[in-house]
């Protein structure tokens, strides 16, 4: 399974969190990284989602199937 079939959800973050944007796996709770532009925080989620998809493997626990909504951030 492709993590690049994971629907991501790209939202700003406020000054207080530090600004920026965040990137979250809707599909994978938990499953989320940062970046300072929204391309870097899609791509810095790609490795939390390998990394999510690879604890769940070595935890014998079920990996989601992507769903079909697309997620708009």
């Amino acid at each position: 399974m492709s993590p690049l079939r994971y629907a991501v959800l790209v939202s700003p973050l406020s000054p207080e969190d530090g600004g920026g944007f965040l990137a979250t796996v809707p599909d994978l709770p938990g499953c989320m990284s940062d970046g300072e532009t929204p391309q870097e925080a899609i791509s810095n989620v790609q490795d939390a989602l390998e990394s999510w998809i690879e604890a769940a493997h070595d935890m014998g626990r079920d990996i989601p199937p992507p769903s079909k909504r697309a997620a708009i951030g």
